[in-house]
Parts: C-alpha cells; sequence; structure tokens
C-alpha cells in the first residue's frame, strides 16, 4: 500500500466508527422517550397507532406504582421514568443491570446481574421482584423497562432444586450452541420462573405498562428478555425440538436434563393456539405500524394477568440503522441498507454481505452497506477473547486481503459496547488486516478457529472501544468503499 492509501484506509476506519458511534448516539433514550410517552400531572398520555388519539392513564388512581427495570438499559431507562414521573407517593421498586450506575434513588434495589452468564445478584433481582410483585392488588400500577440482556441478568429457575452453578452452564451451552435467539430464548422461558410471561403472571390483578428497548427482531418482541412480561406462545413441544435439533441434552448439567425430560414439563403462560408471535410480523417499512400495540388487541383467550397490559416500543435496531444511513449518506457515500442475514451464522453473513457489497460498490464511487441485527457463531471449544462481532470483522479481514491496494473497509460492533466475552465493541477490518497481523506475529486463520479475535484487533489498534453505551439496539455492520 502507498502512504495515500494507509492515509485514506485510516481515514474510512474513522469514518465507519464514526457512523457506529453516531448513530449510538443519535439513538437518545429520553428523546425516545418524549416521542413515545409523556406526563401531564398525574397523567400517562400516548398516542394510539391508529391515529384515533391519546390513550391516557391516570396514575392518581393508582394507590401504589411499582417499577421493575431489568437488562443493560435498564439504568438510563429508570433515568427518564424517574425524571419524567414526578409522582413518589408508593413509588418502590427494582433495578438490576450489568453496571449499577452512579446515581441511585432510595425507593429502589439495585442488583449487579451478570452477562453473559448469570450470577448471584441475578437470582437475588428476580427473587426480589417476585415478592415485590405478590403485593400488587388492583390499586396497584408497573411499569416494566425492559432492555437486551435480561435473560442472563435476571433469571431464576422454575424448579427451586437447580442452583445457580447448573444455570450458568446451561445458559454457557445455549450461547455456544449456534441457534438463533428466539430458539434459544423459548429453551430459557420454559425453564424460568420470571420468563415467558411469569413475571406479569405475578401480579395478575395489576394494570401494567411495559416500556421496551429490543435487541431483538420486531416480529419477535416476545424473546425481548425472554418475555417476562409478555404471553409466551411456544410450546413444550418445540422445547423438545430445539434441545433434539442442536443434541443440548447431553451438554446440560443432570439436573436440568431431568427437569426437561419431565413427562409433565410445564408449559409457559398464553395462547398455544395463537402461532404467529406476539407481534403480527411486520418488514422494517411498516416498522412504526408495529411500536404501539395493547395486549387485548392480539391476544384473544390469554390470561388475565395479561388483558390489562400495554406495551410501548421505545427504539429499535430500525432506528439505529436509519440513523447510520443518514450519517453515511452526509459523509458522502451512495447507501444501501440489507438486514437480510439477521441470525445467520456468521460466516454465512460475512461471504453474502461481501458478495453483495462487492457487486454494488462498482456502480458508486464512494459506496457503504449497512446491515442491521446479529449474526450467531457456533462454538465447538473453549472460546478465547472475543464475540460475534470480531469473528465477523476477521471472517471479512480474511477474504478481503484478495483486494490488496483497494480502499475498503469493514466494522461490525455491538450497540452495547460489549462483544461476546471482551470490554470491546467490536472491530474494523480492511484489505492490509492479515498482513498487517502476520507482521505482529498473529495467524488470522487460527484466531477465526479459536474464536480468539479480540487480541489480533486489539494490536493492530483496530478495536472498536466505546464503553458501556447504555443502549443495546443489537449489532451494526458498516461496509464501505471508495475510488475517490
Amino acid at each position: 500500500m502507498s502512504p495515500v492509501s494507509d492515509s485514506v484506509l485510516e481515514s474510512m476506519h474513522a469514518t465507519a466508527t464514526e457512523i457506529f458511534t453516531g448513530a449510538l448516539n443519535a439513538c437518545n433514550i429520553a428523546s425516545a422517550f418524549d416521542r413515545r410517552v409523556s406526563f401531564e400531572g398525574n397523567t400517562l398520555r400516548r398516542l394510539l397507532p391508529d391515529g384515533s388519539g391519546p390513550d391516557t392513564i391516570n396514575l392518581a388512581s393508582y394507590k401504589r406504582i411499582f417499577v421493575i427495570a431489568l437488562g443493560k438499559a435498564a439504568g438510563p431507562m429508570l433515568e427518564v421514568l424517574l425524571d419524567r414521573m414526578k409522582r413518589r407517593q408508593g413509588l418502590r421498586g427494582i433495578c438490576c443491570t450489568k453496571y449499577l450506575p452512579k446515581s441511585r434513588n432510595w425507593r429502589f434495589r439495585y442488583f449487579e446481574g451478570g452477562h453473559p452468564l448469570p450470577n448471584e445478584d441475578s437470582f437475588a433481582a428476580a427473587r426480589a421482584a417476585l415478592a415485590m410483585l405478590k403485593k400488587a392488588k388492583k390499586d396497584t400500577l408497573i411499569f416494566f423497562l425492559i432492555s437486551g440482556g435480561g435473560s442472563a441478568m435476571f433469571d431464576l429457575p422454575l424448579d427451586p432444586q437447580i442452583g445457580l452453578g447448573d444455570t450458568a452452564v446451561f445458559n454457557e451451552a445455549l450461547l455456544a450452541s449456534g441457534a438463533p435467539i428466539n430458539e434459544i430464548n423459548t429453551l430459557r422461558k420454559h425453564f424460568s420462573a420470571v420468563k415467558g410471561g411469569r413475571l406479569a403472571m405475578a401480579a395478575p390483578e395489576a394494570a401494567k405498562v411495559s416500556l421496551l428497548l429490543p435487541d431483538v427482531p420486531l416480529r419477535s418482541l416476545d424473546a425481548l428478555s425472554s418475555g417476562p412480561t409478555s404471553p409466551d406462545h411456544s410450546t413444550v413441544e418445540e422445547v423438545r425440538a430445539i434441545l433434539a435439533k442442536y443434541e443440548l441434552g447431553p451438554k446440560l448439567p443432570a439436573s436440568i436434563r431431568s427437569f426437561f425430560e419431565r413427562e409433565d414439563l410445564p408449559e409457559s403462560p398464553g395462547n398455544k393456539s395463537w402461532r404467529p408471535g406476539f407481534l403480527p410480523r411486520m418488514p422494517w417499512g411498516e416498522a412504526a405500524q408495529a411500536r404501539r400495540v395493547t395486549a387485548a388487541a392480539v391476544m384473544t383467550g390469554e390470561h388475565e394477568a395479561f388483558r390489562d397490559s400495554v406495551f410501548e416500543l421505545l427504539l429499535s435496531s430500525h432506528d439505529l440503522v436509519e440513523s447510520a444511513r443518514a450519517l453515511a449518506q452526509k459523509a458522502g457515500y451512495f447507501v444501501a441498507v440489507d438486514n437480510s442475514c439477521d441470525d445467520w451464522d456468521y460466516a454465512d453473513a460475512a461471504r453474502y454481505l461481501l458478495e453483495r457489497f462487492h457487486h454494488l460498490r462498482t456502480a458508486h464511487p464512494r459506496f457503504c452497506l449497512i446491515s442491521g441485527g446479529e449474526v450467531t457463531v457456533t462454538m465447538d471449544r473453549i472460546p478465547g477473547a472475543g464475540g460475534r462481532n470480531q469473528q465477523f470483522a476477521l471472517a471479512c479481514a480474511l477474504e478481503l486481503a484478495q483486494y490488496p491496494g483497494e480502499l475498503l473497509t469493514v466494522l461490525s460492533a455491538g450497540s452495547d459496547g460489549i462483544d461476546g466475552n471482551t470490554q470491546t465493541a467490536g472491530a474494523v477490518a480492511d484489505p492490509t488486516t492479515v498482513t498487517r497481523a502476520r507482521a505482529f506475529g498473529f495467524d488470522p486463520e487460527e484466531g477465526l478457529r479459536a474464536f480468539n479475535a479480540c487480541p489480533l484487533f486489539t494490536a493492530l489498534g483496530d478495536a472498536v472501544v466505546t464503553g458501556p453505551t447504555g443502549h443495546n439496539l443489537r449489532d451494526l455492520r458498516v461496509l464501505l468503499a471508495d475510488r475517490s
């Protein structure tokens, strides 16, 4: 590479990173909250999706207000809610998140849940929430603030004899299986005392408002944190099929294997004849229509615990992708968006997106391909340091090595700022990555096989490091080409 090309590649690295971080900053939780719901005195107001006017809830009609915040964005979501909601009488709550907020409200109990595997606080938070919800009656309004990561951070086995160690092994086996998130969470819902609608069932008489910040596809919102407040339409039959499909039985601890082998394995609460899922399946272009939905509109025949429930989508991966698109266009790139490889194996996704990228970039001097959603990784060994984004980036780097001298850059990063078992969000690759890595003594192919991409990208200075973002809007991939 010439010094000029090196300089342009460095600039493209910076641009790709700026598109990612800028898109994150544009997806502001406080602004999104204000667009979806508002407090006017003791009145909670939200616009109905059909445009017929506002839907209101009178907070003064409730003696107590409980708030349960869980997931990676629990802290920021709770902070915004408390800032907007001035009422404090009868207010109590629980916050379970990965990193405890610096500023804490004395009315709340805070727990530092584990991720990607549950810890003692994960169990303690779930027990505390269930104990609180038992006190909820008809005079109680409950806000559930739910974001991604809650499946690990907030958990308690349905079988009280199953301990934390076996639960952690169970989650580790799920994450290594290569199964898409909806199948992983089907197993979690039937395993847990607080997932698959069971958290809502703990307070059957109370009114409930779930504010959602999903890290799952919009068509599968009941998979968010394994659907603690959503009726579950998956079945025990599906659980058994998933266990067999990924040959998970032998990989599970004896206590959990015995639990799933029970003939009387309990069904999760929900209308099992209602098959499409919690929300109607809608393409990206109809995302706005999917934002607001009352439970009664889609839950014919559900348990009464779900009938007086409201669900509000604050932000999604769609918002992240559209923000990135606008920033790339502002930077002078012709932009295409392709989210079709969501939940694909990382290697298949890399091949597909690079093929599309190479095809489309020939028609545009400056081209950007943006892709949202998550890829999967199936591990056949104990992993090194890395995650799905760095794995994807390293796979791309090996392919880009076939284009020496060309100005091509690929970024893949997680919106939560954490990739796998590392403290980096992801990585940036280009046609020089493999050569530079070998000059530093790394074997890129072996790094890919060992799921150990983080040391390589860190040594090259190509790791994307943001720190915890308070977000979890899935992953973003940005592919740039420049012929100027």
